[in-house]
This record gives structure tokens, C-alpha cells and sequence, in this order.
């Protein structure tokens, strides 16, 4: 499955993909996963001779052997049972440092696959879904690689040489033994063809439930100022729901597995038993092979209980693992060659958008902006500026017409080349857990604490010296809290020292207050000197202070010009203008 849903979630890998995942990472740390293999052969033989000389002391106790032969076989008993704990902690050792390495592996490569993403596709799916997949589902894997994984290439080990050994030692026992467990087989095929859809659909169900929480909580102002508790309430109570049915279907496929494995092991001890006394009464096998092949049996219940108790954690880190997979199935942006833009010259050419297949949002919209220039984009709520700013930093591609900065289109530049180019600054702004600095140097990471210090000052940021440490004070959970207003200024910090050729302003400055908004552009303003500055604003001002100021209405470009010229044109600019003036 690949590329984004029609619900727009995130892609899920198919089981063929998912095995070639997982034996690459194998083959990454081939030597250490055969170190482990061959470990756990050596403890599962050392293992087996137990309950053969324990067959071996019948046998001799029934000749008359006297104490001292069965005192030489029980000390090699003792050795060969210490040699096997030796054996399998140092596998399990070595099977949990594979597995460490291995889940390290997945989370780098998962962070890659994440960074990767466009940012459409990442909005398209919901933060909730990336995030479970990052979080829950990398943990599932990561708890496979580091105690299932192991501990079930142990056991399965361990039976296979267990069976082995009661072939060996009688080839009619050894069959009673396996058709006895033809139950565990049946019961556990009936499960596997079951699981993983169930666990697949269980893991969507806690992605659809972890993104109506992430919306609940980062739109909580919102519902309560517009009355919506009830709906949001519904809807959460819908997911909750979901998540309870597909939880209730797993746990139904484990209470039908589970009563059928533990009375299957019970009956091939009893098999074995019964027809070893008939054969032993009639002279055809020793007392000793009976009683080795009914321990060699019950000693099998060990290996599988452990693979079956995995079970569950395999089928459902093998759902996780697919949904972790399916990240590299996402759309990626798709890089224009080695093509350099010419300039700075940014042209919208008969552009057309739609969200999702929905109506166009924008309408054959026609603009150029020259390098240099500062342009104000001003309209009603629903006018579409937002979208023509998304076009404009390459966020979004137009459905139709072209969206180019120096003759190559915006959308298929490299990421980074875009960065360069022309960076997006909205309302909507985050800061990572760690210091002011670090914060900051993510824009510019060769950044001296004085160009962070002047970064902050233009735009106004006078707090900084407010602060306990300074550029070193620990900012998030745990540490100095910023407002609102401080997260927008260091964002913005972020962008001086970034120095894009093109900035793109879509009400980042809505949580200043007016006149420290007005301030901060204009400081903005005087930094990137020379730089081309768009502003998406319901603010006039800022179109007041831009060299030209596009209106748009209905998805359309209906004025564009000065503000001078606008406002003595009478039209729509004009009524905003007089409306915001309180005329």
C-alpha cells in the first residue's frame, strides 16, 4: 500500500515489504545475529543430555548398577546444566545488545523517514497518526527486537532440538509426540491468519484516537469559545469505541488460542507414556527411553509456552513494524534535477488549488514578485491568502498553471536548496525541549552567542536578559515556560538568522500585541534588507507599510497596486481600509 489514503493517513507496509525490512537490518549485524544462533544450538544440545542420562541411571539403576555410576552420571548431569545456563545467559546477552543496535537503527532511520515528509502529506494525515507511529509502534518493535525476538529464536531452538532428540531416541514416540501436538499447530494457524489485520486495525484505531486528543488539546480555546464540547465529546467517545471493538477482537483470537495450547501439551506426555508401558511390557524399548522421551516432552512446553506467549507480541509488532515501514511508502517531494533558480523572482501563472478533491480554493491567480520587494496580501477570511502563501514556499503544488522562483517551479526544489530560497513563518510555532540556544542554532547551527543575541534583539525578544542562565535557560516541561508571544519572537529569531532571499509572514506576528507587532516587522524589515518580504495580514498597517498590496476575494486577485492607489481606486482595499479605521 503506498501513497496517502483517501482519508489521508499515512501508508502501511505490505507483509512481503516488511519481511525484506527486517532481514536487511539482520543482515546489518549478520555476525552478531549467527553468534546468537549458534549460542543458543550449543545451550539447547547441552540441554538434552539431561533427560537422557536421566534414562540412562533408569536403565542402570533397573541392571543393578550400584551408587557410584549413578553419582558419575548425575555430576555430568550437574555440569551440562550449568554449561547450558552459561550458554543461554551469554545468548541472551548478546541477543539483547542485537536488539538494542537493531531498534537504534529503526528509530534513526524512522526520525529520516519522518524529516523527509513535505509537510502537506504531514497535515493531510494528522500529527496523531505520525506520532503513535513513533512512539507506540516503535516501542512495539523495539520490545520485539530486545526481549521477544531473542527469547523466541531460544525456544524455537530448543524445540526443534528437543524433537530431534525423541526421534532419536525412538521414531514411533517421536510421532506420537508431534501428532499430539497437531492441536497447537491448528490453533495457532487458525490465529496467525487472523492476527494481523486485528492488531492492524487496532493500531489505526489508536491513531484516529490519539489525533482526536492532539486536536482536542491544541484546540481546546477554540472548541470552548465556539460551544462545540458536545461534538468534540462525540467524537472522542466515537474513537474511544473503536479502539474498545478492535482491542475486544484481539482479545477474543488470544481466548480461543490459549485453552487449546495448554490441554495439547498434556497429550503427547500421555501418548507417549501409554504406548512406551505397552511397548516396554512387550520387550521392544528400554524403561529408560520411556522416561527420557515423556521429560524430552514435558521439557517441550517450556520453548513453546514461550513462543506462544510472544505471539501476541510478535503478530502485533509485526502490524507495528508494517506501520513503521509504510512511512517510506509517504509521497515524497520530488527534486527538479540539478536546476538552479535563475533569481529571486517569484510568478504565480494561472494557479489553481483544491484541498483534497474539493472545489478550487483558488482560481487562476496571476502574480509577480520582484526581489526585494515587500508584498502585503490582504483579504476576507476564506479568500484564499493562506493557500497562495502555502503555493508560494512550496508547501503545496498547484492542481493547475505554475507556482516558479527564477524560472523553476517553488515545489520541486530540494529541500534544503527551497529553505535557502523562501521560508514560511506562520501563527503557529513550537519550541523543542532544550536550551534557548539550541532553539535558536536550529536555523543557523554555526550561529556565535552574539548573533543569537542580535537575532533576538531585532525582533524585539528584550526578555532574554530577563532570564536566569540566558541563551543556556532549559526552555519546555521542566523548565523556563514561554508564552505565546516569546515563542513567535524566537521563531522569528530563527528566521534572521536563517536568512532566507524570500520570507513569507502568514499572521506571524498575530500574538504581539499591535505595537510590538509593527515593530517587529519593521525591525524584520531592516534585517533582511534587500530580502523580498510577503505578509499575509488582517492588520492594514502592515499593508499600509509594504511597497504593493494584493487583495484577494472569492480564490481570486482583484486589486493589486500601492496602498496610496488603492485606497483613492475606491474599491475593495479601500473598504477594508476606511472599515478598519472605524470610517
Amino acid at each position: 500500500m503506498s501513497g496517502l489514503s483517501a482519508a489521508g493517513s499515512l501508508p502501511v507496509a505490505e507483509p512481503s515489504r516488511v519481511r525484506r525490512a527486517a532481514l536487511r537490518l539482520i543482515r546489518l549485524d549478520g555476525r552478531a545475529f549467527a553468534a546468537v544462533i549458534a549460542l543458543n544450538a550449543l545451550a539447547a544440545g547441552a540441554g538434552l543430555v539431561g533427560p537422557w542420562l536421566l534414562g540412562r541411571i533408569v536403565d542402570a539403576v533397573k541392571a543393578g548398577a550400584g551408587v557410584g555410576a549413578v553419582d558419575r552420571l548425575t555430576l555430568v548431569i550437574l555440569a551440562f546444566a550449568v554449561a547450558q545456563l552459561l550458554l543461554s545467559r551469554y545468548a541472551s546477552y548478546l541477543g539483547h545488545r542485537f536488539g538494542e543496535r537493531t531498534l537504534a537503527r529503526v528509530r534513526e532511520q524512522f526520525t529520516d523517514r519522518a524529516l523527509a515528509l513535505p509537510a502537506s502529506v504531514i497535515e493531510r494525515a494528522g500529527t496523531g497518526d505520525l506520532t503513535t507511529r513513533g512512539t507506540a509502534d516503535v516501542a512495539a518493535v523495539g520490545t520485539t527486537l530486545r526481549d521477544a525476538g531473542p527469547e523466541v529464536l531460544i525456544a524455537v531452538v530448543q524445540a526443534a532440538f528437543i524433537l530431534g532428540a525423541v526421534f532419536t531416541l525412538d521414531p514411533l514416540l517421536g510421532a506420537c509426540g508431534v501428532l499430539g501436538l497437531l492441536g497447537i499447530w491448528f490453533a495457532a494457524r487458525w490465529y496467525l491468519r487472523r492476527a494481523v489485520t486485528a492488531y492492524l486495525d487496532e493500531g489505526a484505531a489508536n491513531s484516529a484516537l490519539a489525533e482526536q486528543l492532539a486536536a482536542i488539546t491544541t484546540g481546546a480555546r477554540t472548541v470552548e469559545a465556539l460551544r462545540l464540547e458536545r461534538r468534540r465529546l462525540e467524537a472522542c467517545r466515537q474513537a474511544v469505541e473503536e479502539c474498545r471493538r478492535t482491542r475486544t477482537r484481539t482479545l477474543f483470537l488470544r481466548s480461543v488460542l490459549f485453552p487449546i495450547v495448554d490441554v495439547s501439551y498434556v497429550i503427547p506426555v500421555a501418548g507417549v507414556l501409554l504406548i512406551g508401558g505397552v511397548m516396554t511390557q512387550g520387550g521392544a524399548m528400554t524403561l529408560g527411553t520411556v522416561v527420557a522421551s515423556a521429560l524430552y516432552l514435558r521439557q517441550l512446553s517450556h520453548p513453546l509456552d514461550t513462543v506462544l506467549y510472544h505471539l501476541e507480541n510478535l503478530q502485533s509488532s509485526s502490524a507495528s513494524f508494517a506501520r513503521v515501514e509504510g512511512l517510506d511508502l509517504a509521497p515524497r517531494q520530488e527534486a527538479a534535477g540539478e536546476s538552479v533558480p535563475a533569481s529571486d523572482r517569484l510568478e504565480v501563472a494561472g494557479a489553481h488549488y483544491a484541498y483534497d478533491g474539493g472545489p478550487d480554493v483558488l482560481r487562476g491567480v496571476d502574480l509577480t514578485v520582484q526581489p526585494g520587494e515587500r508584498l502585503a496580501i490582504v483579504g476576507p477570511s476564506g479568500a484564499g491568502k493562506t493557500t497562495l502563501g502555502r503555493l508560494l514556499a512550496g508547501v503545496d503544488r498547484p492542481r493547475g498553471g505554475t507556482v516558479t522562483v527564477g524560472g523553476v517551479p517553488v515545489a520541486d526544489l530540494d529541500p534544503d536548496r527551497l529553505r535557502e530560497r523562501v521560508i514560511l513563518v506562520t501563527q503557529e510555532h513550537h519550541v523543542f525541549l532544550g536550551t534557548v540556544r539550541d532553539n535558536l542554532r536550529i536555523a543557523a547551527p554555526s550561529a556565535t552567542d552574539a548573533d543569537l543575541r542580535a537575532a533576538l534583539t531585532a525582533v524585539g525578544a528584550d526578555w532574554i536578559g530577563d532570564l536566569p542562565d540566558g541563551l543556556d535557560t532549559d526552555l519546555g516541561p521542566g523548565g523556563h515556560r514561554l508564552d505565546g508571544a516569546q515563542t513567535q519572537q524566537v521563531a522569528l529569531a530563527r528566521v534572521v538568522l536563517a536568512d532566507p532571499h524570500t520570507l513569507i509572514l502568514d499572521e506571524a506576528t498575530a500574538l504581539l500585541d499591535p505595537g510590538t507587532a509593527r515593530h517587529t516587522e519593521r525591525a524584520l524589515a531592516a534585517v533582511l534588507a534587500g530580502r523580498t518580504v510577503i505578509a499575509i495580514a488582517h492588520r492594514l498597517q502592515t499593508a499600509h507599510d509594504a511597497d504593493r498590496v494584493a487583495v484577494m476575494q472569492d480564490g481570486r486577485l482583484t486589486e493589486l497596486g500601492t496602498h496610496h492607489d488603492l485606497v483613492a481606486a475606491g474599491g475593495t482595499y479601500a473598504a477594508l481600509w476606511h472599515s478598519w479605521h472605524g470610517d
